[in-house]
């Protein structure tokens, strides 16, 4: 009975509720309808945001109309992209061919450029482009070995209005016998679409080839397949680039002003509605927002009233100067989603503040962009000084920061921006050996962390303090040797006995690179540690092979006529624990850049300021063997083989370019003289005229392979505490290191 009770109440209930509704709410609503239709009203029952009554203060109705013949629904953009490119829903996994790329292993990872035609118009950009792909490590001539094919087809610059634009892209490429629907194709693009809706239409069918294109919009974007670049100008750099703007940080953070703008204003078309309303930010004071119509050739005909007002305000400003004393920098779309102003804003460390909705940003399958910019609303454009003004200074610090690591390890130079596509291609490729998040959000950057190394952290020397783990407390010694061994006396074999007392060393190596084959074991001293003798096939490069009987962290790179004291090498050893980086060492040069020559110039004075230590006896990590390896070309290994000089300063430049650092050079006893070669063996190099003469080649030919010059100049030495003090020697750690 009690559960028939509250069916009966509950049915009650709903019959009540359904009589109001009718009798109140609809009747109601039939009474409005019929009312307002009898005074020729129309019902609205939101407002129109558009009416001037809504936005008093705000912008006039002519900013916020949109021309109907330039709009496009989303559903209607949808369709033209499905019409263009029918293979939208492309992943690795069902567009790519992954049996081309792992025939020998991460090995296989090769790239072929089609050969350009007789009549062919290559702009300055795509021929960079193709320049550095033909320079690097991944670049084959034979088609059968690649892995990626690349257009010789300039495909930059698809504005059918533009002088660049290369027709009858679709008949070329269908007759290459490669092409295969695009599968396993890379195309580059810089601009797509033309006036006035400037879409995503390349004007050809791409297939199933991966996209590398700037201002891709997230709708269209494949993820884990296309990859979003930057948009750069004809004018950028093609290897190095210039350093990030800044230099040293200040405290507190701030600049001069809080944010700003300069560039074109668009009065009519696509990318017109977030330039036409950039002035209502402009306070002339810490916010510098500032347009100009002053561009093409027909802006006057077009030009609207407030046009003259804008010119003579974007005159009052310097862009450059805005550029350094600037803590935000606006970045809104043009015509497309991208813009020049991104780059710039990242070199300058001034913090981006994008206004592009559903741009894809460069590289985001990679990098983490939250940790860079601020990404605002295109909509919301007034509620951006609120918010940038809310940002605090350790966060203001921190984005700037990470502005200058990106700018430097990714985008300062065409060479990076496409090894970087290649490189994220790769990792996709070979997904069970690739970097993770970390190690392409931190210094030095993903280019020069190589998985096929490691895929641990801790294994890579820049990542120790950061994670907190110390380097091992042994080492091995790497002896290069030249001579055949005639005597007991030579120099190797008291060096062997020095560095084999240390009690940090785990093992001796000697590199064999004479012309003789090596003694046997029973030439050699006994010693308290193992003895390997490997062959370093007479090349000088053999002294960096990432050798597989290294098996400590600390490497000791030795020449066999280094003379030290095993008190040196022990607090060197110990010095390099704190600095595992960086190169440790004795022997310091230096370079220098001549004006008159308007070349580098090397020199081995001995003087308070260095650049360069020595590897005849010095510290480093391993990894550096395995990057010297695998990441520099083969034209400076060849180089070095060639000459057999310049390896040491090779090295140099590779430590210096990952570590953006000096070495460290060590106490050193200054006291020995360099001794003269034994009858029979090969005299010293530096009694060669040519020695130093092939060395000041080497630096300039180094310094055009990087793009700039990576060596960093010092005047820092670590020495034992109570080094040379007025103290008791018996007071002293190491008391060999003053002795004569």
């Amino acid at each position: 009975m009690q559960a028939r009770k509250k069916y009966v109440l509950l049915g009650l209930c709903a019959c009540c509720w359904l009589v109001l509704f009718y009798w109140g709410g609809g009747v109601q609503l039939r009474l409005l309808r019929l009312l307002t239709r009898q005074r020729g009203e129309v019902v609205r029952p939101w407002p129109n945001w558009t009416d001037r009554a809504f936005l008093p203060r705000y912008a006039h109705l002519d900013e916020l109309q949109t021309d109907p013949g330039t709009a496009e629904s989303p559903r209607q953009r949808r369709q033209a992209w499905s019409a263009i490119y029918k293979d939208s829903h492309c992943r690795m996994e069902t567009c790519f061919d992954f049996t081309r790329c792992r025939r020998r292993g991460r090995e296989g990872f090769r790239v072929y450029i089609y050969p350009s035609e007789k009549n062919d118009r290559v702009s300055e950009s795509y021929r960079k482009i193709l320049t550095s792909i033909a320079e690097s490590r991944y670049y084959t001539t034979d088609p059968r070995e690649a892995c990626l094919f690349v257009l010789g087809i300039d495909t930059l610059d698809r504005d059918q209005l533009s002088g660049q634009f290369v027709p009858n892209v679709d008949e070329r490429i269908r007759g290459y016998p490669l092409w295969n629907d695009g599968r396993n194709h890379l195309i580059f693009n810089l601009y797509s679409g033309t006036w006035p809706n400037y879409t995503e239409d390349l004007g050809f069918n791409i297939g199933q080839a991966i996209l590398a294109k700037a201002s891709l919009n997230t709708e269209h974007f494949r993820p884990g397949f296309d990859v979003s670049i930057p948009l750069f100008s004809k004018d950028h750099p093609q290897k190095g680039g210039e350093r990030g703007w800044l230099v040293r940080n200040t405290v507190p953070p701030r600049r001069k002003y809080l944010l700003m703008f300069k560039g074109k204003r668009y009065l009519t078309g696509i990318g017109s509605d977030t330039r036409n309303a950039l002035h209502h930010i402009h306070n002339g004071k810490d916010i510098v927002s500032l347009t100009t119509c002053r561009h093409g050739k027909d802006w006057e005909k077009h030009k609207d009233a407030r046009c003259d007002h804008d010119n003579l305000e974007y005159e009052r400003f310097d862009y450059q100067e805005l550029l350094h004393n600037s803590t935000f920098c606006l970045v809104p779309r043009g015509r497309r989603l991208g813009s020049f102003r991104f780059l710039e804003s990242l070199q300058a460390a001034c913090i981006p503040v994008l206004l592009s909705n559903g741009w894809e940003l460069p590289f985001s399958d990679v990098i983490q962009w939250n940790q860079a910019v601020i990404e605002g609303d295109e909509r919301l454009l007034l509620q951006v000084p609120s918010t940038v003004r809310a940002v605090g200074n350790e966060r203001v610090l921190a984005l700037r920061q990470r502005t200058q690591m990106l700018w430097e390890a990714y985008f300062s130079s065409v060479d990076k921006i496409v090894l970087t596509t290649l490189e994220i291609i790769k990792d996709r490729v070979f997904s069970h050996t690739s970097r993770n998040k970390y190690m392409w959000n931190w210094l030095p950057g993903g280019l020069l962390v190589l998985p096929e190394y490691s895929t641990h952290l801790a294994h890579f020397p820049f990542y120790y303090l950061g994670l907190g783990v110390s380097p091992g407390q042994e080492f091995t010694a790497v002896i290069h040797a030249v001579s055949p061994l005639v005597s007991q006396s030579q120099p190797i074999m008291k060096l062997l006995q020095v560095v084999s007392k240390s009690k940090y060393c785990s093992q001796i190596i000697i590199l064999w690179n004479s012309e003789k084959p090596p003694p046997s074991r029973s030439k050699w001293p006994p010693m308290p540690v193992p003895l390997t003798v490997t062959d370093g096939r007479r090349k000088t490069t053999s002294r960096f092979l990432p050798h597989v009987a290294i098996e400590t962290e600390a490497v000791l790179s030795l020449d066999e006529d280094t003379v030290l004291l095993t008190s040196e090498v022990n607090f060197a050893f110990l010095v390099w624990r704190s600095f595992p980086e960086r190169i440790v060492g004795y022997p310091p040069r230096s370079h220098f850049w001549d004006p008159l020559k308007r070349a580098w110039g090397y020199t081995s004075k001995w003087t308070n300021d260095y650049s360069i230590v020595l590897t005849g006896a010095a510290f480093y990590h391993r990894y550096y063997h395995y990057l010297f390896s695998h990441y520099l070309p083969q034209s400076l290994r060849t180089l070095v083989d060639r000459t057999s000089n310049c390896e040491d300063i090779l090295m140099n430049f590779l430590v210096s370019a990952v570590t953006h650092l000096p070495p460290i050079k060590v106490a050193q006893r200054k006291q020995y003289k360099e001794l003269p070669s034994p009858q029979g063996t090969k005299s010293v190099p530096w009694a060669n005229p040519e020695h130093f003469n092939q060395r000041q080649e080497c630096v300039n030919a180094f310094a055009n392979w990087f793009g700039y010059m990576p060596l960093v100049h010092s005047q820092f030495r670590l020495d034992p505490v109570l080094f040379k003090d007025q103290v008791s020697v018996l007071r002293k750690k190491y008391k060999d290191l003053e002795r004569a």
